[in-house]
């Protein structure tokens, strides 16, 4: 029996390790953090389970709770995600979502749907909410991502704060963001920016800890190896952490 007890200890250990789940003390409890895919995250934290930005399949979410709360930064198809969702439970699930997207959930039954526009706070299952801007630069017709299409959040969660970027360049919104705990900045051409720019970005705006995410791009992956190297640089106070965000 002690083996058997072991084996499974060590079992769960080990996937621990390759979901590269970190846990991040609050004053309400650890949120554990799981990388999953591109952007899409999993925040579990007092008994809620939170998805941002669900996508890669329905089945990458089997060894998580039901969602309590979606985030949905916008309507392109890496990050609302139509069939992923559809393959979730959402009988009990609230989405927070621009417009944008509320528009196209045609056929998404989610117990609650909450819609929230660039500027907006608000507290939804003990989270509070701050919603800033992202898109690209020049904010003129050309762009992937106009400002106030989508949105990109930061979550306050037991005192500690979560920025999600979304698919955003280097705005000044993102440079002047305040106490920020935990960053998660995309980089990827041609839809985002640089390695560079997102480097600089958080140079100055100085979160405790940046995780670059959302590094794929239309010629490959973004080089994170590069990123760490700039802030680390630039700006020693952050401690950039590389996890496994593409892992097939």
């Amino acid at each position: 029996m002690k083996s058997i007890l072991f084996s499974l200890v060590l079992l769960l250990s080990v996937l621990k390790l390759d979901a590269q789940s970190d846990t991040i003390a609050t004053n309400m409890g650890d949120v554990i953090m799981t990388p999953v895919l591109h952007a899409t995250t999993v925040l579990e934290w007092d008994g809620k389970t939170i998805y941002m930005d669900p996508y890669g399949g329905a089945e990458k979410f089997e060894d998580f709770e039901d969602a309590d709360l979606i985030f949905i930064t916008h309507a392109h198809g890496d990050h609302l995600n139509k069939e992923t969702l559809g393959g979730l439970n959402l009988d009990a699930t609230t989405a927070v979502v621009p417009q944008s997207v509320a528009d196209e959930m045609d056929g998404l039954d989610f117990h609650e749907v909450i819609i929230l526009e660039n500027g907006a706070e608000k507290e939804v299952e003990g989270i509070r909410v701050k919603v800033v801007p992202m898109y690209n630069l020049p904010n003129d017709e050309t762009a992937r991502h106009k400002k106030g299409w989508g949105n990109a959040y930061v979550l306050d969660m037991g005192g500690k704060t979560f920025y999600f970027s979304g698919d955003t360049e280097d705005i000044p919104e993102m440079r002047n963001l305040e106490n920020i705990d935990f960053a998660f900045v995309c980089m990827n051409l041609p839809y985002t920016m640089t390695v560079d720019k997102a480097a600089d970005a958080v140079i100055e705006f100085g979160p405790k800890v940046v995780y670059p995410f959302h590094f794929r791009g239309k010629d490959g992956f973004s080089d994170v190896e590069k990123f760490k190297s700039l802030v680390n640089e630039g700006n020693p106070n952050v401690e950039v952490r590389l996890r496994n965000w593409y892992p097939e």
